[in-house]
């Protein structure tokens, strides 16, 4: 699969059960290597299905893109003005550019509204992806998940060019 056979749309409320099924899946899929089965447990909210009420709770429709191929939504990144706050993509489809494509996009339209730093908070598994696009790491954090657990993130940040026109 190419990234040309992946487009990218606004979010719609219809998507926000796929969007949860795509957030547990993707956790679930984490091995236990940089956190334990209780940490994913808690950062997946509990949950073993979807819940697209849950997953509204941390992030709005108006800034989340979704990834599609053919018609199936297979990848999602929520942000806001210059943060990216979550980046998902479904295990299957992981390593095929989809999440590049995401932060892009996310990148694109920080650009076009002037900003010129982004930011994002990874997860340890993340990490090296977003160094891998340019991302630097500001420092190591806790990260309190709703239930109250904490884990360990990396705060991260990426300059970006702004073409002037």
């Amino acid at each position: 699969m190419s990234t040309s056979e992946i487009s990218l749309r606004p979010a719609q409320e219809t998507d926000v059960w796929v969007l949860s099924a795509i957030h547990i899946a993707a956790i679930k899929a984490l091995p236990p290597t940089f956190y334990t089965q209780k940490e994913l447990l808690a950062w997946r909210n509990y949950l073993d299905n979807p819940d697209g009420s849950n997953i509204l709770k941390s992030m709005k429709l108006e800034t989340c893109r979704v990834a599609i191929k053919g018609d199936v939504v297979i990848g999602f990144a929520s942000f806001i003005v210059d943060e990216l706050i979550g980046l998902y993509v479904h295990p299957k489809y992981q390593g095929k550019g989809i999440g590049r494509a995401l932060v892009q996009h996310f990148c694109d339209e920080a650009i076009d509204q002037g900003i010129d730093k982004v930011f994002t908070t990874a997860s340890l598994y993340a990490e090296g992806f977003y160094l891998r696009l340019g991302f630097t790491a500001i420092q190591r954090a806790p990260h309190y998940l709703r239930s109250g657990v904490v884990v360990p993130v990396t705060k991260m940040s990426k300059i970006l060019a702004i073409v002037p026109t």
